[in-house]
């Protein structure tokens, strides 16, 4: 009886949470997506015919924006592990604003590339930086969301010390997200 229950209790102990273990599959294929795309990069880069250009002043900026969002996130987690529910609300949501505030400042750099004749289309150092920051917007809209959902449960007071599981998931992917551009950025700035 007792190796019975041994057994029991190192099958719990080793079960992973189904919406944990979606999220690393979902962070696990970002990575490979843009593994695949830096590959890419370089190999493209290799072959000639490649025109240098300064990043956008703005993409330097965001970036220290997203790294504030990193910590507002990180105060929301401690918050939430303490039940502290205005300071996890004010904590998310500033962590919202500065996300929307560097995708908007992403969006102007973009028009800082059209100014310097840097476009979608023509030579493909151009191209890549607007496909990687591109794709990394639409991966932090959905962080946005993922942001949304949790706002909406600590008004429910549906985080708290004893309900963790959608804060680590939401801290995660948000951390995720800022370590991928952090990724990105330093890519084009020492690869461009």
């Amino acid at each position: 009886m007792k190796n019975q229950e041994e057994l029991l209790a190192a099958n719990e102990t080793r079960s992973v949470n189904p919406k944990v273990f979606t999220m690393w599959l979902f962070i696990v294929s970002i990575i490979m997506l843009f593994a695949a795309f830096t590959s890419a990069y370089l190999v493209r880069k290799a072959e000639g015919n490649w025109v240098e250009f300064d990043l956008p002043n703005l993409f330097y900026y965001s970036t220290f924006v997203l790294l504030g969002s990193s910590a507002s996130m990180h105060f929301a987690y401690l918050a939430a592990k303490k039940d502290q529910f205005n300071a996890l609300r004010i904590s998310i949501s500033i962590t919202f604003v500065l996300g929307l505030i560097f995708l908007i400042m992403q969006f102007y750099g973009w028009i800082q590339l059209v100014e310097k004749n840097v476009f979608f289309v023509g030579n493909p150092s151009g191209s890549f930086v607007y496909v990687l920051s591109g794709l990394h917007g639409l991966h932090l809209i959905s962080g946005l969301i993922v942001l949304l959902v949790a706002l909406v449960a600590a008004f429910r007071l549906k985080i708290n010390a004893k309900a963790l599981t959608q804060i680590k998931i939401c801290t995660t992917y948000w951390h995720f997200l800022d370590a991928l551009w952090v990724y990105l950025f330093l890519f084009l700035v020492f690869n461009n």
